[in-house]
């Protein structure tokens, strides 16, 4: 019951963790998010685990994770209003070439990570050529061009 318990409080913490973060934590690894993240994880399984490195342990706290994020995925489908909490909305980062730039350092985007974004999808190099640049909840930045009219 331990292991089980364990794994709850990790899974929850990372969950609360995460979503303080920010999306852009999630969106795109650096060298630096990379070896954080396998602190993390090497910190999260000792707290899982414990002093019990048994198969049955193991199983036992992967199947509490799993049974959990299955549980949180109904209840998302469930209540919408708790989809909204955990994952958050997407956000407009620019709006008709223009950066909102509050909701940029709020969300810890800069103008280059647009550009690079519009860049990559659209071949866009100016900021004027972007209609919209929308924040999605994984941390992607998706990018609507101008219509040439």
């Amino acid at each position: 019951m331990d292991a089980i318990l364990r794994g709850f409080m990790i899974y929850l913490f990372l969950l609360v963790l995460f979503r303080i973060a920010g999306r852009r934590t999630l969106g795109q690894m650096t060298n630096f998010d990379f070896v954080l993240l396998l602190i993390v994880s090497e910190a999260t399984q000792n707290a899982m685990i414990g002093n019990d490195f048994s198969l049955t342990n193991g199983m036992l706290v992967i199947l509490s994770l799993v049974g959990l994020d299955i549980a949180f995925s109904l209840l998302k489908q469930r209540f919408p209003a708790l989809n909204r909490h955990l994952e958050g909305l997407p956000l407009v980062l620019v709006e008709q070439g223009r950066p909102l730039k509050e909701l940029m350092r709020k969300s810890r985007v800069d103008e280059q990570d647009i550009l690079s974004s519009a860049r990559e999808k659209h071949g866009i190099a100016r900021m004027e050529q972007i209609k919209y640049a929308v924040l999605e909840t994984n941390g992607g930045i998706s990018i609507i061009p101008q219509t040439s009219s």
